[in-house]
């Protein structure tokens, strides 16, 4: 199918900016809107940070910024129009939304991160094409210190020695990203194996990632998308059931709030979906989901249709969120769709960190990259986010270092990832990354479509794969794949979308619900919930060796209940939002 691409700014300069003001009417203002927001300036510097701004819709005059709903002074903001800076001490303060306020409007809210990881992105000048003929940052590497070393000591040191320059860091992974002398990929090149033969240098991370491209795309043709695609994960049984069940004014269960992070770019809140997440303190209602994005021009773009499966209003334009449609009876759930830098995989794995350590509970990761070579389940070469095999190694360390602090500092996340769209196999390093890691805080999720079969909707056949779709024993699950995606204009039918990126979300959002029913919830239990109620999906397969039909693990008759004979044991599993929502209901009441 064909996306219409976002098109992103680029990376905004440290220094103080200058622009003509803004041409608005007095009777029609534009509304005022955060485009980007990220760290500049010295990205070493932890203590007064340096936040630059690129907003739409601002008059010349005074104009207020608020962070976590307190006002900041005047002297913090600078620059002038649409390019403003914003200078920040971050003595007792604490990450959170930030909105701008002028004339009685108010910004769409984004999240502001004080956590310590930030990288840096190349512009036009600073890439080059390798000989796979992919974009390549050309001074800019990040190297991955071994812990035995004080990362950001022996950074420097490497720094010094290499004539280089320490510009940003990932620190509780221990990684630092340096921009070098090259002036060409032979001299980086040349310096990376150097670097790479350093004793504290675990690996080097290169990256290959053009700013601008798509982190996920689906090119086979889409089926029309209506309510059966999501009828096929039971997605109103579960909306109805969750509100049925918690309104019970006896035996009613108390909800915890869920904080959810959402590593894309931005939404477009000028669409019908997220119009009224704009103006106002959204947690005055305690019981409302929160949205915190930047702000996109068209609502066609990747990130509007990943957040709106989780936010987007019901019955507004064109999309319908699951975790927005718990808001009478929710715990308010907190949606931060964020990515700070267009640096790569560098940078999701950077504004990761920060979302975690600001209580991030739930990870979407609607992204992932194959590796040159791979080749899909026919034979045939992959050419859609390959990146080469130098690019990949460092990549594979660094999420290693990832998946490493997770369990030993917050073993209670969970990263949702989609399994790709390659017709691959979703499970094997030299294929695929980040999906082909093996611990249990990370979930792979497929894509299935509505087959052309008159049955119901727990009957195999159903769903059918969708062809695009990874598959392997590596993926936990599937999820319908198809949505319709935003639109400009209220009560529009919104285009077709298709991909495990969408795939994703649902799943994402129905384990932010569980954990929302019982916090106490472990990744493994996760995962079990998931896979005990799990419908089935395709033919039964008897645990043979992965054929190209097979979409996910088989289901265990540890997973029906110990029944060898169980008609769902060797079928793959189709996500079922409902009866996982049960199956959580009941680890609380076994617990009460």
């Amino acid at each position: 199918m064909r996306h219409s691409l976002l098109t992103l700014c680029r990376p905004l300069p440290a220094l103080l900016f200058a622009a003509l003001p803004l041409t608005v009417t007095a009777a029609d203002p534009d509304p005022i809107r955060i485009q980007q927001l990220q760290r500049c300036g010295d990205l070493l510097e932890t203590h007064k940070q340096t936040f630059c701004l690129r907003v739409k819709g601002l008059q010349p005059g005074d104009r207020q910024v608020r962070l976590n709903g307190e006002a900041l002074s005047a002297k913090q903001l600078s620059g002038k129009a649409d390019q403003l800076q914003l200078q920040l001490d971050t003595k007792g303060k604490q990450s959170g939304p930030l909105v701008i306020e002028q004339g009685g409007q108010q910004s769409n809210p984004v999240w502001l991160s004080l956590g310590s990881s930030h990288v840096v992105a190349a512009n036009a000048d600073e890439v080059a094409k390798n000989m796979d003929g992919l974009t390549s940052y050309v001074d800019l590497i990040s190297v991955v210190i071994e812990e035995d070393f004080e990362g950001a000591t022996e950074a420097r040191r490497l720094a010094e020695k290499y004539g280089a320059k320490v510009v940003g860091m990932i620190p509780p992974l221990n990684t630092y990203q340096l921009r070098l002398k090259a002036k060409n990929l032979d001299e980086r090149d040349a310096t990376v194996l150097r670097l790479g033969g350093e004793v504290s240098v675990d690996a080097v991370v290169i990256e290959e990632s053009g700013a601008e491209k798509a982190i996920e795309r689906d090119v086979q043709k889409a089926p029309p998308a209506d309510n059966q695609e999501w009828a096929s994960n039971r997605f109103l049984d579960a909306v109805n059931f969750y509100k049925r069940r918690l309104q019970r004014e006896n035996g009613g269960l108390k909800t915890h709030p869920v904080r959810i992070g959402v590593i894309e770019r931005d939404v477009d809140f000028d669409a019908p979906d997220f119009a009224d997440y704009s103006g106002g303190d959204c947690r005055a209602d305690r019981k409302r989901l929160c949205l915190y994005a930047r702000d996109a021009d068209k609502p066609s773009g990747h990130g509007t249709t990943v957040s709106g499966i989780l936010a987007a209003a019901w019955d507004k334009g064109g999309n319908s969120g699951f975790l927005r449609g718990l808001d009478d009876v929710g715990p308010g759930f907190d949606v931060i769709v964020a990515r700070d830098s267009d640096a790569g995989i560098t940078a999701n794995v950077a504004a990761s960190v920060n979302l975690v350590e600001d209580g991030v509970r739930v990870l979407n990761w609607s992204w992932g990259i194959h590796r040159v070579g791979a080749v899909d389940i026919k034979g045939d070469p992959i050419d859609s986010l390959v990146r080469s095999g130098i690019a990949m190694s460092g990549y594979e360390e660094l999420l290693e270092e990832f998946f490493l602090w997770l369990r030993e500092e917050h073993p209670d996340v969970v990263v949702v990832n989609s399994a790709g769209n390659g017709s691959s196999f979703s499970g094997r390093d030299e294929y695929r990354l980040p999906s082909s890691f093996v611990t249990d805080q990370l979930f792979v999720v497929g894509g299935h479509q509505r087959s052309d079969k008159d049955v119901p909707v727990k009957d195999p056949q159903y769903a059918i794969k969708r062809k695009a779709s990874n598959i392997d024993m590596r993926v936990d699950i599937t999820a319908a794949a198809c949505v319709h995606g935003s639109m400009a204009k209220a009560d529009e039918e919104g285009d077709v979308h298709c991909g495990t990126s969408y795939a994703t979300p649902l799943v994402a959002g129905l384990i932010a619900a569980m954990l929302s029913i019982n916090p106490e919830l472990e990744p493994d239990q996760l995962r079990m919930l998931l896979r005990r109620s799990a419908m089935t999906i395709g033919e039964e397969y008897d645990f043979e060796p992965t054929e190209g039909d097979d979409l996910t693990a088989p289901i265990l008759p540890s997973e029906r209940a110990n029944e060898l004979n169980n008609p769902d044991v060797g079928h793959s599993a189709r996500l079922d939002m409902y009866k996982a929502l049960d199956l959580t209901v009941q680890s609380v009441d076994r617990v009460r």
